[in-house]
């Protein structure tokens, strides 16, 4: 694999770290490929969670603009093409998998960068961490999911705020707003990140995954509809091993054992 992409095995979870440190991390097609290849083999050899993070000093400052240079081009990037075969397809990937995914924002998250956290399940950011809507400092709208997210997050009022002005949102303000699920002490990020991904991987991941598809459903579903999604989930999990393994748990009073299926 690609070393632009860290991959960790935990056992039941992964740890996969974006690793062009001296960019910040930026992607070019290489760590496109990379990511996506990661996060598919994780969810092909098993893994029950994925923990999300960046090397060095900040998580992600989006596409790497050294690959779009005006001056080494013929013409102008065809960007809508970019966001079809990289950005859009990753966003889709970290939404289909059936367990959850932790960013740990261990610096800056700018433009893809901060979109690419947002459409993970659970965002733990270092107090030091900002969030960048930088789009517009080139010209460009909110892609990776931000035009989506932002709104649903934030409301249409923070969300037009942050997109038009590239304002930085430190990490402690983004919780305060539920932006993310919460600021930590930037020494203790990566502990209390690792120590949660254990946590969920080691839970009853099949309701997880069926928990996480039915909240992402609620913003284009109907209460109708969804309460049929409800009940469709709920008929999965009530058959499962972990149902059972929970409730007898519960019942002599010990521990759970949960499989994940």
């Amino acid at each position: 694999m690609s070393d632009t992409i860290l991959v960790e095995n935990h056992g039941n979870w992964v740890e996969i770290t974006l690793n062009r440190p001296d960019k910040l991390n930026s992607f070019n097609e290489d760590m496109h490929h990379a990511l996506q290849a990661a996060l598919n083999s994780a969810r092909d050899t098993g893994a029950r969670a994925v923990l999300l993070t960046g090397a060095g000093r900040g998580f992600c400052a989006g596409q790497d603009l050294g690959d779009r240079d005006p001056s080494k081009m013929d013409g102008p990037p065809d960007l809508g093409k970019t966001v079809r075969s990289f950005y859009a397809p990753l966003v889709r990937l970290i939404r289909s998998l059936n367990f959850p995914i932790i960013c740990a924002v261990n610096g800056v998250a700018a433009g893809a960068g901060a979109n690419l956290a947002l459409a993970c399940d659970m965002v733990l950011a270092a107090e030091s961490a900002k969030f960048i809507q930088s789009f517009s400092k080139v010209g460009l709208i909110p892609d990776t999911g931000g035009s989506w997210h932002l709104p649903r997050l934030l409301g249409e009022a923070r969300a037009k705020g942050l997109a038009f002005t590239a304002q930085p949102l430190p990490a402690k303000q983004a919780e305060d707003w539920g932006l993310i699920w919460k600021a930590i002490p930037d020494d203790q990020l990566l502990a209390e990140a690792r120590t949660l991904a254990d946590q969920l991987a080691n839970g009853p991941t099949l309701g997880l995954g069926k928990t996480k598809h039915c909240i992402q459903a609620a913003a284009t579903t109907s209460l109708s509809v969804h309460l049929e999604l409800e009940a469709d989930a709920m008929k999965i999990c009530g058959e499962s091993a972990d149902y059972a393994e929970g409730v007898s748990s519960f019942l002599e009073k010990r521990a759970p054992n949960f499989q994940g299926k």
